[in-house]
């Protein structure tokens, strides 16, 4: 695909020169921290609750299902309302969601835990709780990466998503890593859903209170955008630049029709995220089984929260030297990123399968960790760059809806392949990672004719 296949964003004689103020990224950088912790924090606590609970492994990861698959679902229709209501409204039904859902799931394992309810109710209760994630968590994510690309340049918008991306994957991964350390004796395994909840009420205030209102595309929406504004600065019309003028244009213009899954500027963008974001979600599904298996823990879990907390921080830190520091630093852009960081992550996963003891898991897991970290951010820039600004929420939808999709079986799947065979499990992750480094090469657009001036 080349640049010409691009439809513009704005007209030549209005250039998009727009970034985002500082204290509005870092509010959006918490909306997508702490609703992927939520995604992933209760995977440090959930296999010692399932051993309580007496309930096999493979039946914890599956309890997810449900749940990523309303993500899948329903992404990409909140989106669509994003265009229409507004995308601070629908980062805040996220947040909402995420609460709610978060909450009850910590009582009813609470429930389970303490003899109210059987096992196989404290699960499907569980499950049905955390349904609540998918169904309106998922509103959160797209609407966060439409706000950011609607107000940023071409030239800045792998830059701006990459630290975007970065805070989703910070939370993926320091979710579960800081979750044990927030147990309480009061409450126990279950106390990291309390303070979880906590944390995203805290975030959900301050976004209410912080971040301007934005109204759809069919309202008066200068009059209203410049309302915010007036507080920290002078009314005039000025005061909205940083909001650009190309979105202003896209306010008038007609609204675009319904992005499909199928439109060929996307659909190698997506496929490679797809088949790499299962690769992904199968290391994160088995990492803390491997790590007790490698490390002889089996008969005493509780022992291996250390050790796992550990490893999951140094993934952390390599996630962060990818996306805050390699990708700026090497100006890499969307194809670059996915195939080099593939490529990484294909290493690091390939060492992981001999690895045995800590130190070794810590280097190979951070190793794949940094290449997760340089593919993920460069498939959802290369999705955003493929269609124009008017298009921006409805293809967010689908980046979100696709990285959901990667979590319906995939960790599931991994675990119990793992379970059967270590060397089956580890070989089909690294299939994926061929697959996409294949598919990259051959089928995903050149970033010069991305980035540059359309």
């Amino acid at each position: 695909m080349t640049s010409s296949n691009l439809q513009p964003d704005a007209p030549p004689s209005q250039p998009t020169t727009a970034t985002l103020p500082r204290g509005r990224l870092v509010l959006l950088f918490m909306v997508m921290l702490v609703t992927a912790a939520g995604n992933t924090a209760m995977q440090s606590v959930m296999p010692a609750i399932g051993t309580a609970l007496k309930v096999e492994d493979f039946w914890i990861s599956l309890a997810y299902t449900w749940s990523a698959l309303l993500w899948m679902i329903c992404a990409p229709w909140w989106a669509r309302k994003s265009d229409q209501r507004g995308r601070k409204a629908m980062m805040a039904i996220g947040l909402m969601g995420f609460i709610s859902s978060f909450g009850l799931c910590g009582l009813a394992l609470y429930l389970g835990l303490h003899g109210y309810l059987g096992a196989l109710g404290t699960l499907l209760l569980f499950a049905l709780c955390r349904s609540l994630y998918g169904l309106f968590g998922s509103a959160a994510p797209p609407a966060v990466q439409a706000y950011v690309a609607s107000r940023t340049s071409r030239a800045e918008r792998t830059q701006a998503l990459s630290l975007i991306s970065s805070s989703f994957g910070l939370g993926t991964v320091l979710g579960p890593a800081l979750a044990p350390l927030l147990i309480l004796p009061l409450l126990g395994l279950v106390s990291p859903f309390l303070a979880f909840t906590l944390i995203a009420v805290i975030v959900l205030i301050a976004l209410r209170l912080r971040l301007p209102d934005d109204t759809p595309a069919f309202a008066g929406r200068g009059d209203v955008m410049a309302a915010p504004f007036s507080a920290n600065s002078n009314a005039s019309r000025q005061s909205d630049d940083d909001d650009t003028e190309a979105e202003i244009a896209d306010a008038a213009a007609p609204p675009p029709d319904k992005l499909s899954w199928k439109d060929s500027r996307m659909r190698p963008w997506l496929v490679a995220g797809l088949l790499g974001g299962h690769a992904q979600a199968a290391v994160m599904g088995i990492i803390g089984f491997l790590v007790l298996d490698r490390l002889g823990l089996r008969a005493t879990p509780e022992l291996g929260a250390g050790p796992t907390g550990r490893i999951l921080m140094m993934g952390a830190l390599a996630t962060l030297l990818a996306q805050w520091g390699l990708i700026p630093m090497l100006k890499l852009g969307p194809r670059a990123s996915c195939l080099w960081g593939i490529a990484l992550a294909a290493i690091g996963t390939g060492l992981l399968a001999f690895a045995h003891a800590e130190h070794t898991i810590m280097v190979c897991f951070a190793l794949a960790s940094l290449g997760f970290g340089l593919f993920r951010p460069g498939f959802t820039a290369g999705s955003s760059l493929a269609v124009s600004r008017a298009e921006q929420g409805q293809s967010a939808g689908i980046v979100a809806s696709v990285n959901g999709a990667a979590y319906i079986f995939a960790p599931a799947i991994g675990v119990w392949l793992y379970g059967h065979s270590q060397w089956i499990g580890f070989a089909v992750i690294e299939a994926l990672c061929l697959a996409v480094i294949v598919l990259g090469w051959r089928s995903l657009s050149v970033d010069d004719g991305l980035t540059g001036a359309r």
